[in-house]
């Protein structure tokens, strides 16, 4: 039987000052391994959805649960650790530390958990580095990256913390053709051959399409998954 990283049970969400919700009854089960893509027009609530579902707004009706716990209702500082622990992020824009090196941007969210000592989390971080293919910016600041080597580095960083799933806002949404390419190759191997779970947002359908299973939204609601 599969296990189980990620449910969401009958989640719906209305702003305040509104009458119509934004969100309305989403359901479903993400299992491990899975690369999962989320799709649908502007607007119809996809980023909103995974806000919800990376703990990063409560204010919701119904229930999530991640790795078995259900964090609906848990307080800040657990759902800060399980951001660190449990849950990669990738974002359109890479949100690195301009004032640090790659291999310092990819080791923080790991000394932070304070799990294993310095020098593991170095020998993590650089094993990610090489099998991503941007040994050469180890000791680069962001600044002198390209945009595709700075996503990389991104995902070295949400990959440091053996997570249980990594959510990506629309990761391939500010490269070119040849990098979002290399970015989608990347997380199809992770999720092939590391067996990672993977919950994308995207507006590209040619990344979508390469996914395992397409989770189709429209005004709020699931249409097909």
């Amino acid at each position: 039987m599969s296990q189980q990283i990620l449910e969401a049970k009958k989640i719906s969400k209305r702003f305040k000052n509104s009458q119509d919700n934004v969100l309305t009854d989403i359901s479903f089960i993400i299992n491990k391994g899975e690369f999962v893509s989320v799709v649908g027009k502007s607007g119809c609530g996809k980023s909103t959805l995974l806000y919800i579902l990376s703990t990063m707004d409560t204010d919701y009706e119904g229930e999530l649960l991640i790795d078995g716990e259900i964090l609906t209702g848990k307080n800040a500082n657990r759902l800060a650790e399980v951001r660190n622990e449990k849950i990669g992020f990738v974002f359109q824009f890479h949100y690195l530390l301009n004032e640090f090196t790659v291999l310092d941007n990819v080791i923080l969210p790991a000394l932070k958990l304070n799990r294993l000592t310095e020098k593991e989390i170095k020998d993590k971080a650089i094993n990610w580095i090489n099998i991503l293919g941007i040994e050469k910016t180890i000791e680069k600041l962001p600044n002198a990256l390209s945009g595709g080597e700075k996503q990389r580095v991104a995902i070295a960083r949400a990959l440091i913390n053996d997570p249980q799933i990594i959510m990506g806002d629309e990761p391939t949404g500010n490269l070119d053709k040849k990098n979002s390419g290399i970015v989608f190759d990347i997380f199809k191997d992770l999720s092939s051959n590391y067996n990672q779970t993977m919950l994308i947002v995207t507006h590209d359908t040619e990344f979508a399409a390469g996914t395992g299973r397409i989770i189709e939204m429209e005004d709020g609601r699931i249409i097909s998954q």
